[in-house]
């Protein structure tokens, strides 16, 4: 993970330069900043980034063909080595950005076709042409803005609030052009085919898919560590990490795992039980509402969201990072993906098999200004990579196609979400975590019961009531204190509308 700012048109390099200040924290270890004719481009890395031996000498990463492309970019790739063996790019330093340059030069935009296994927010210029994109679901954050006819981008809304107030989120699967031009190069397909395969093969594929995704993404380079709250995703990812690590370091090798609860937890409890069953080097952060009230003013600056479900689960996931950076930890393996790959989220249950892929399809959409942003910020705010292998766009593809019934598994009354994802892994994970019922980060960790009952004692009804009137997207007491927090730092305009606020509280 790392940090984007350009200016494009007539830029001003103080003001770039102010927009980059803003995120600094994103990449600590490295940074650089180039002026070119009608364009002024920076990057940053942290030290999670700089995963290959040496290092380029200048930041941007340029083209080495000498037509003075440089590549601002923020992303993961999962097809790296098919695509380089395809297009002559060797391994080293910054071998995603090198051979995104190269993928530009030889098919222009439509290079993004070959992106489909790929995160990712970049932008492409000489100083002259200007290409950006970003991918499929959004999970790489990108916002744009103009000013005096002048376009800036940047990874983070921040950054553009420091020299504009026209702020607007970067549509997922869209590529831009020079002349600012939006164009959609992706979308989410219709009504996927269900795929007419024996269950103990759909069982078998997406065992060997999602291995797949992990040793492709996963390598050690830096101090790694797996998140661990003892639910259904995490508890694979750090279970296949954990075999992964003993093999290259030997049998007495002990990842480390993180977990984070409001006292004696649910997920305090489960994640125990799994880091016993892989021998894991594990490390809890117990918090109690003084924690979480503390440091909810610096997760609504680096979240810059104000939902209530995002905050609750995001600020459990910023002071788990934040200790896991205390610990040396470089790299986070994380779960996410689970629940939108699986139909994992409780609120699914309530429709008929017939519209489930629909419904999953459309809470996909919902991935590129809510979940997506705790994923990323979280992380970086604390100057932390975090991995991803269930967000994966070979997985995505095979688990759209899988019937509705094995996904979301009919049981007398009601229905077990995610159930070919845990059939898949009852052979190898305790039955405690593989029929553990779905819960949300927020309220495994025990933020979700604590911080509703908390706002609705401490914030006046008449001015709720009052600020309703004028903003009437706030739908309780804990959001109209989150949202109050986020207009300080960021307005009531156009930022609120980059938004997204998840269908409940």
């Amino acid at each position: 993970m790392s940090g984007l700012v350009v200016g494009y048109g007539q830029p001003n390099r103080e003001d770039v330069e102010a927009m980059f200040e803003k995120i600094g924290h994103r990449g600590p270890a490295l940074s650089g900043l180039c002026q070119r004719r009608r364009a002024v481009l920076a990057q940053n890395y942290a030290e999670g980034d700089l995963a290959r031996d040496g290092e380029c000498e200048e930041l941007p990463v340029a083209a080495p063909y000498g037509d003075g492309m440089r590549i601002c970019y923020d992303g993961q790739m999962g097809n790296w080595a098919k695509l380089a063996a395809e297009h002559s790019v060797a391994d080293g330093p910054f071998r995603e950005e090198r051979l995104l340059l190269q993928l530009y030069r030889k098919h222009g935009s439509d290079m993004l076709r070959y992106l489909g296994d790929t995160i990712f927010a970049f932008v492409i210029s000489d100083g002259e042409k200007l290409f950006a994109a970003r991918d499929l679901l959004g999970i790489k954050t990108l916002f744009y803005g103009r000013e005096n006819g002048t376009l800036y981008l940047a990874s983070e809304l921040k950054s553009l609030r420091a020299v504009t107030h026209d702020i607007r989120e970067f549509p997922e699967g869209h590529f831009m052009d020079a002349d600012g031009k939006l164009t959609r190069f992706a979308e989410l397909p219709g009504s996927p085919e269900v795929m007419d395969v024996e269950l103990p093969q759909i069982v078998e594929d997406v065992r060997d898919i999602i291995e797949r995704s992990v040793r492709n993404r996963v390598d050690f380079v830096r101090p790694t560590a797996a998140l661990l709250s003892g639910g259904m995703d995490s508890s694979v990812i750090s279970y296949l990490s954990s075999e992964l690590y003993k093999e290259q370091f030997g049998e007495e090798a002990r990842l480390k795992t993180f977990v984070m609860g409001v006292g004696e937890s649910s997920d305090i409890r489960h994640a125990r039980t799994m880091a016993e069953h892989i021998g894991s080097d594990h490390h809890e952060l117990i918090v109690d509402l003084r924690n979480i009230l503390d440091a909810l003013p610096e997760v609504i600056y680096c979240l810059e969201s104000f939902d209530p479900s995002l905050v609750r689960s995001s600020v459990s996931n910023y002071l788990i990072s934040k200790r896991a950076s205390e610990e040396g930890v470089e790299v986070l393996l994380s779960g996410e993906g689970g629940d939108e790959i699986f139909c994992g989220y409780t609120y699914l249950k309530d429709f008929p098999p017939e519209q489930l892929t629909a419904k999953q399809i459309e809470c996909l959409g919902y991935l590129h200004s809510n979940a997506s942003l705790r994923l990323d910020r979280m992380n970086q705010c604390n100057s932390i990579r975090v991995v991803t292998p269930l967000i994966s766009g070979e997985l995505l593809d095979y688990a759209l196609r899988i019937p509705p019934q094995y996904k979301q598994k009919p049981e007398g009354d009601g229905k077990i979400e995610k159930w070919i994802f845990r059939k898949a892994y009852e052979q190898v994970l305790p039955l405690s975590i593989v029929w553990r019922g779905k819960q949300e980060f927020s309220q495994g960790s025990g933020s979700a019961d604590i911080l509703p009952r908390y706002f609705e004692d401490a914030i006046d009804d008449q001015q709720y009531a009052e600020a309703r009137e004028r903003h009437p997207l706030i739908r309780s007491k804990e959001e109209f204190y989150y949202f109050r927090i986020f207009t300080e730092h960021f307005g009531a305009d156009r930022a609120v509308e980059t938004v997204g606020q998840w269908i409940s509280l």
